[in-house]
């Protein structure tokens, strides 16, 4: 006698057929490298391989955790993304609202578009943009400064302005990605309760803060959980691509990502960085589990699991 297993196997093999590809992709690309990690631990010699490598216990922990540079990236990690998920999140709900409250299609569609382009315009044209832009000699900025009889300003030297130049951008790439998610949710509002509450007297201020916004919520808390899953991630064609090699910015901009690639290309540190990547994914693993905890307990359906 079959079990309501099998059944359910038989029932449903064609969809689970389809399932394969997703199947063997997330294996083969996210199982079978974690084998890795093991690098974590070892002291890696290209002639005896990763099995044949001597161990080396939590020495790879203790270089990065003396080195003094551990606090220093995994703050800067952690405070650009804050700002990141905050401004993106306020800009993408912000945007989409007056969006919708558009009448004419023809602007809609327009702005859209305009906003959405620089989703597809790689970090490394975005960084030569940037170069442009903050060259000393030649960028536009100083440019201007000169035509009008102002001293130029040498971006590249100047510490203090770099968080405010890399949120711009990674801002300004970001937003018309998102507001397309909340366009969709927005969208997808039973419009009945716009026409009651017009009915009751209700201005569009009202309506957003009453209708629109507690709608968005379940859709809010899901990218949020999301792009939190990631804090302790720096995207790493962002500050690679704009800052680069310039150790004059390192204090100000240098993220986990970055230092572990300058760990394993330029230093070849091949076992310190496999354990800064296991010191990152298991943050960002405990993170995303702290969060989702919270908001399941203040609102259970509005949780990732």
């Amino acid at each position: 006698m079959k079990t309501p297993f099998i059944r359910d196997l038989i029932s449903y093999r064609t969809m689970l057929f389809m399932l394969v590809p997703s199947f063997l992709f997330v294996a083969l690309f996210q199982y079978v490298p974690m084998f890795g990690l093991v690098l974590a631990f070892k002291h890696y010699s290209y002639g005896k391989g990763i099995l044949g490598s001597d161990w080396s216990g939590l020495d790879n922990f203790k270089f990065f955790f003396i080195s003094g540079d551990a606090w220093r990236v995994t703050r800067n990690t952690v405070l650009y993304n804050v700002f990141f998920i905050f401004i993106n999140l306020v800009l993408q709900v912000g945007i989409a609202i007056l969006l919708s409250e558009v009448r004419s299609k023809w602007f809609k569609k327009v702005s859209q578009s305009v906003m959405f382009l620089p989703y597809f315009i790689s970090w490394v044209v975005v960084g030569s943009i940037a170069y442009n832009l903050l060259n000393f000699e030649h960028g536009t900025i100083n440019t201007i400064f000169r035509t009008f009889g102002m001293e130029p300003l040498n971006f590249y030297s100047t510490t203090g302005i770099w968080p405010y130049l890399l949120v711009f951008f990674s801002t300004w790439k970001a937003v018309g990605y998102g507001v397309v998610f909340y366009l969709a949710a927005i969208m997808s509002i039973d419009q009945e309760m716009y026409e009651a509450a017009e009915t009751d007297g209700a201005n569009v201020f009202q309506k957003i803060w009453h209708i629109t916004i507690p709608c968005l919520k379940p859709t809010m808390i899901i990218l949020t959980l999301l792009s939190v899953g990631h804090i302790f991630r720096g995207d790493f064609g962002l500050f690679f691509n704009i800052i680069g090699n310039n150790g004059l910015l390192f204090g100000n901009t240098d993220v986990i990502d970055t230092y572990v690639y300058r760990s394993l290309v330029q230093n070849n540190e091949i076992g310190m960085s496999a354990a800064i990547g296991l010191f990152q994914s298991i943050l960002c693993f405990i993170t995303i589990l702290l969060v989702n905890g919270v908001v399941r307990k203040a609102d259970k359906d509005s949780a990732l699991f």
